[in-house]
């Protein structure tokens, strides 16, 4: 007698096999259809919008070809710094924060993670640390930092350049965020996996760098990456400050030439690093779902 499980299909069960893969052909046929007639349909609408009578004045304004080659290039003659040369301002910093910020932020996650009486003034302080990093806007804090310090007089502290007081107030504001992020994922690992790493003979510090640290960044990482295009966008706040870095750049292009393509090459730019960087964390994102999903089946 023939088992359930090894029965010859049917013969509507043997057409639905022979079909499915034209059906899915089809659907996916139509799905890339459907997408490009709806972008067509958008972009159509915006140039559009932007070849009306009335858009006139914010394409002169905004996107004006000649003024925005005018601006990422620079003209010394006129005072007009490149908004392409302080993008690289924005990148270099964005990168010397970005590794600072991923090692303090471990420490103060740590920190707020032990549970030693010794380490009890120490925590406190660190989560007043991450409750005021996380709770004040950066701006505020560049503005306490960069006109505040130089005031105090201090021979070594009020006479550093505005680029490292940006510097140190990025890597504190996000260093506050990334900290929370990092306790996410540690807490995220199971406390079984530590029992059993403990069980074995292994030392506190060597689970926390063997066992749970491993888990826990590829358990945050999307978040870690998110956060770094945060970052990336938020170096244009040093602005405020005097740095020279591409939203400064296209400042001064907007105040010589009252024009203000600038800021739009300057955007321009900043999408250039960001898009694909969310692009990549999407992918991460998708995969790593695609392993979850594949380890609970």
């Amino acid at each position: 007698m023939t088992s359930p499980d090894t029965r010859p299909p049917g013969p509507d069960e043997a057409l639905v096999s022979l079909y499915a893969p034209r059906r899915r052909r089809l659907r996916g046929r139509s799905g890339t259809v459907a997408s490009a007639v709806s972008t067509i349909v958008v972009v159509v609408a915006l140039l559009a919008l932007l070849a009306s009578k009335g858009a006139a004045p914010f394409r002169n304004g905004f996107l004006d070809p000649h003024q925005m080659w005018l601006a990422f290039l620079g003209d010394p003659a006129k005072g007009i710094l490149s908004v392409g040369k302080g993008f690289l301002v924005n990148i270099w910093l964005s990168l010397i924060c970005e590794v600072m910020v991923l090692i303090l932020a471990l420490g103060i996650a740590a920190l707020r993670l032990t549970r030693g009486p010794v380490l009890m003034p120490f925590r406190g302080i660190a989560i007043a640390y991450t409750d005021f990093g996380r709770g004040v806007p950066v701006i505020l804090v560049m503005l306490w930092i960069g006109f505040g310090i130089p005031s105090l007089n201090i021979p070594v502290l009020s006479t550093q350049s505005p680029v490292v007081y940006a510097g140190f107030v990025l890597v504190f504001s996000y260093t506050a965020y990334v900290s929370e992020v990092y306790r996410a994922g540690i807490m995220s690992v199971p406390s079984t996996q530590v029992q059993a790493a403990r069980s074995i003979g292994l030392s506190s510090s060597t689970t926390l760098r063997r066992v749970v640290l491993p888990q826990a960044v590829r358990n945050v990482l999307p978040a870690l990456l998110n956060d770094f295009a945060s970052l990336q966008k938020d170096t244009a706040i040093v602005s405020v400050l005097g740095v020279t870095e591409a939203t400064h750049a296209a400042q001064i292009a907007a105040g010589v030439e009252f024009n203000y393509s600038g800021y739009t090459v300057a955007s321009l730019l900043f999408l250039a690093i960001t898009v694909p960087l969310t692009r990549y964390t999407d992918r991460i994102v998708a995969r790593d779902r695609a392993r979850r999903l594949a380890g609970s089946s």
